[in-house]
């Protein structure tokens, strides 16, 4: 008999990579249900990935989570949050939102984006235009 939840979680992988045009290979299978296998959003570094899979008994490195990532992001099945300017944490919820980051224990996690105005955006250099904006409110316990 199978298991509902584990087929719908493989199922949900495979649907999330192909639905960006992506080959479901069996490493970005492996990753993509764990990122999105049980419909939860959640923010992931490459190391607690990389650790996540380990604990799953999947066989990957650490420089082919980074590369999975990677092509995630190129994909837009991910959004890349970086902190400090080296810390990059990924992102499986694509709608534009705010982030809270916990100093203490370097943790993302989202932010009620219907609390947040922004009410003016600096115009974009000549030759350039604005991207997106990534708003990070750095937190520490009190």
């Amino acid at each position: 008999m199978t298991d509902v939840h584990t087929e719908t979680a493989m199922d949900r992988g495979t649907v999330w990579l192909t639905g960006a045009g992506l080959r479901p290979t069996r490493q970005r299978k492996a990753l993509a249900d764990l990122l999105v296998g049980d419909g939860r959003d959640r923010h992931v570094t490459a190391e607690s990935l990389f650790d996540a899979a380990a604990r799953a008994g999947e066989k990957v490195s650490l420089a082919t989570v980074y590369n999975t990532l990677r092509a995630f992001c190129d994909a837009g099945l991910l959004r890349e949050i970086t902190v400090d300017g080296s810390k990059s944490y990924f992102d499986t919820n694509m709608s534009d939102h705010p982030h809270f980051y916990w100093e203490d224990d370097n943790r993302l996690s989202d932010a009620p984006a219907e609390q947040l105005e922004i009410a003016r955006v600096p115009d974009a250099p000549e030759g350039a235009e604005i991207a997106s904006v990534d708003v990070v409110i750095r937190l520490r316990r009190s």
